[in-house]
């Protein structure tokens, strides 16, 4: 009887944990075999690395909530980071900057949620037709090329600065997850979303507004892409069109990876912190053991089509439900 109940809870066990665990073996791995892969300065510069996704992937999440694919996250916080850098790079207030760049990035995530929820577009769709729009702008904006320049202390500190030693890019997204797993986990704002995610005709007979939690859902995925460019330009001084273009598939694999634990089978905030964590790991010990350019591109292929295999009903109803 004993070994009756103990196989569920080993399987149960595994199944959220699993993935968590294989990351931290991969890190025991890199730590024995990459020279100076343990140091402090080391060990910041994964945090420092992966903060923009983090930030990214967390809005991408929300969407994946809601049972909605944005995939125009990453051409979005381009061009947030277009308009955020131009700003201050013309001398206007750094401020301004700011909320211009999450306005843009908050306002495209709300074009997404209306073409979603009142036209009927599949997100699918309706988001790939946004990036485009989203890359093309930030062209026109810049010509092609990117604003850089020697910018406001006050502005760049936001990307470079340190608070009692710690970079502030480890403080920020430590922050934003906070925020998130709070907000979707101990609110009814998270109980809407994840219902609607989950059953939206029983959410709305039960009184959901779905057709808002959605929008919601893409608003706020708009919103973090908004942050995340903001940040990245702020680290960078720079800012061109396609600025952000390579944390599209690393958000998406991040997500994926984060539903193979903690809560399998569904996007959730502390496995997409999780997953960005195991992907900037791998990057960083590949690098200093090495490895080829490529074999990053191939290891994350093959973890987005591990993921995908785990929660393909998921992905599927967010890609083409209507």
């Amino acid at each position: 009887m004993k070994d009756l109940l103990r196989r569920p809870a080993a399987r149960d066990l595994v199944a959220r944990y699993g993935t968590a665990l294989g990351g931290l073996a991969v890190f025991a791995v890199f730590a024995a075999a990459a020279d100076n892969f343990l140091t402090v300065g080391n060990l910041f510069t994964i945090l420092r690395q992966v903060s923009f996704l983090i930030i990214l992937a967390i809005g991408f999440t929300y969407a994946l909530i809601a049972s909605e694919l944005d995939l125009s996250f990453a051409a979005v916080a381009s061009l947030a980071g277009v308009v955020c850098g131009g700003i201050v790079h013309f001398q206007y207030p750094y401020p301004l900057a700011i909320a211009a760049a999450l306005l843009v990035a908050t306002l495209f995530g709300a074009l997404n949620g209306l073409l979603v929820t009142r036209f009927k577009i599949p997100s699918l769709i309706a988001t790939l037709a946004t990036a485009s729009i989203a890359t093309g702008l930030g062209f026109a904006l810049t010509n092609g090329v990117a604003w850089v320049g020697r910018w406001d202390r006050g502005f760049v500190w936001l990307g470079r600065g340190e608070i009692l030693g710690i970079p502030v890019l480890a403080i920020w997204p430590a922050l934003i997850a906070l925020g998130s797993w709070f907000a979707v986990s101990q609110t009814r704002f998270g109980a809407w979303l994840t219902a609607t995610g989950e059953a939206d005709e029983a959410a709305r007979l039960a009184g959901i507004p779905i057709r808002r939690m959605k929008l919601l859902g893409l608003a706020l995925s708009g919103f973090c892409a908004g942050i995340g460019a903001v940040l990245l330009t702020a680290s960078l001084s720079s800012a061109g069109p396609n600025g952000a273009a390579d944390f599209l598939m690393k958000g998406i694999a991040a997500v994926l990876l984060g539903m193979t634990m903690f809560d399998p089978g569904r996007a959730n905030i502390p496995g997409t912190v999780a997953g960005a964590l195991v992907i900037g790991v791998l990057a960083n010990g590949l690098v200093l053991l090495g490895a080829p350019y490529y074999v990053q591109d191939i290891v994350l292929g093959f973890i987005i089509l591990a993921s995908v295999a785990i929660s393909a009903s998921a992905l599927t109803k967010a890609a083409f439900s209507i």
